[in-house]
């Protein structure tokens, strides 16, 4: 009886200690150290940065009500800088200078100009000029009475006879006069015979009232607008285009 009591402990105690190394297999609840071993796997944890875990906490997240993680913004690509835009060409003509015009033209030339639109390019200016009606061969005053005698007498000499002294108030008193012409070439075909005759100091004076006349001066006109402003010009006696400062 003794030898069985003696042998059924030593089974239940060679039993217990299988047991409690796992021997006999895993059973749920207790003493699972190579299965905490397994399910850990420490050797292949790895420590996440803040951002890298509310990264990781984003995309769970989103996984779990159905919609996509938000999408990392798409690369820009660089742009090239834009090309330089070229400086406009400078006007060819800084100032034009057409004229002049008398009262009657100069209205006319101004409803031409209007269809160029120069606004403040454009600039009007009256001078006074003589409008020439005819031209005078003559010997330019001598100063005195006396003076104008002793030309008279040397004209005389030389084999002219038809003048007389002028007088009056006027630029020309004591001038001696030759000859009045209509037209220039009339004045000078005199002039070139007084000068066979040996008259020296004869001259031709273009005669005629004072009157005043327009010049216009335009600035910063490109090529073909100073070519339109030339044929508007080309319309009117008298009236020349030109350069001014």
């Amino acid at each position: 009886m003794l030898r069985f009591v003696f042998w059924t402990l030593l089974f239940l105690n060679a039993a217990l200690f299988a047991y409690g190394q796992g021997y006999l297999g895993t059973a749920a609840g207790e003493h699972e150290p190579e299965r905490l071993k397994r399910q850990f796997n420490t050797a292949k944890m790895t420590m996440l940065s803040n951002e890298q875990a509310e990264a990781m906490a984003k995309k769970t997240a989103a996984a779990a009500a159905g919609t996509p993680a938000e999408a990392a913004p798409a690369p820009v690509a660089p742009t090239s800088a834009p090309a330089p835009v070229p400086a406009p060409a400078a006007p060819a003509f800084a100032c034009t200078e057409v004229g002049p015009f008398d009262a009657d033209d100069a209205p006319r030339f101004e409803t031409r100009l209007a269809a160029l639109a120069l606004g403040e390019r454009q600039s009007r200016r009256a001078v006074q000029a003589q409008d020439v009606t005819s031209w005078l061969v003559n010997i330019p005053p001598q100063g005195s009475k006396e003076a104008a005698d002793r030309k008279a007498a040397e004209l005389l000499n030389l084999g002219v006879s038809n003048f007389y002294i002028m007088n009056g108030d006027s630029p020309l008193k004591y001038a001696i006069s030759l000859g009045m012409f209509k037209t220039e070439s009339g004045a000078h075909a005199l002039l070139a015979q007084l000068n066979k005759q040996g008259v020296r100091s004869a001259r031709i004076t273009p005669r005629g009232p004072q009157t005043t006349h327009y010049v216009y001066r335009l600035r910063d006109l490109d090529a073909a607008t100073r070519k339109r402003v030339a044929g508007y010009a080309e319309r009117f006696d008298g009236a020349d285009v030109k350069n001014c400062d």
